[in-house]
């Protein structure tokens, strides 16, 4: 049984971690290709749309999306049930779709993975170790100058 914490204990001496440095991948100016994923819940209809804006502003930067994934959640019954439950904290994905993720960017060589979806320092560390090559967010994180 787990006892209540008592008020006159002293503090954790852990320290809050301080943020971890920028990004370090920029799209070179030639040209990069790249895998574009994005993670959408069932009730977001416009998912279509996200990811063709995300190819876009990916080309007005150099880049080239040559392979979009979505993963979508809550749309089959079973993945209704399961819309109470966190999705995997450790790599936004599943653990299928983000070993699809990572053969297809295997396949088709690509220079990164780029997210339409915010990444935390840990998936980003998480996503680069098991895709071994650069992954970013496209929200904030790639086009920082």
């Amino acid at each position: 049984m787990h006892q209540r914490r008592r008020r006159d204990r002293r503090p954790s001496r852990r320290e809050a971690s301080a943020p971890g440095p920028g990004p370090s991948f920029r799209l070179p100016a030639s040209g990069a290709d790249v895998v574009l994923v994005g993670f959408f819940f069932a009730k977001r209809k416009d998912f279509e749309t996200v990811m063709a804006d995300a190819a876009a502003r990916l080309a007005a930067h150099g880049g080239r999306a040559v392979v979009r994934i979505v993963q979508r959640r809550g749309v089959s019954g079973g993945g209704a049930r399961k819309m109470s439950l966190p999705y995997s904290s450790r790599t936004l994905l599943s653990q299928g779709k983000a070993r699809q993720v990572a053969d297809v960017a295997d396949l088709v060589e690509a220079d990164a993975v780029v997210f339409t979806n915010p990444l935390t320092q840990h998936q980003r560390r998480t996503l680069i170790a098991m895709f071994g090559r650069p992954a970013v967010s496209i929200t904030d994180e790639l086009f920082k100058l």
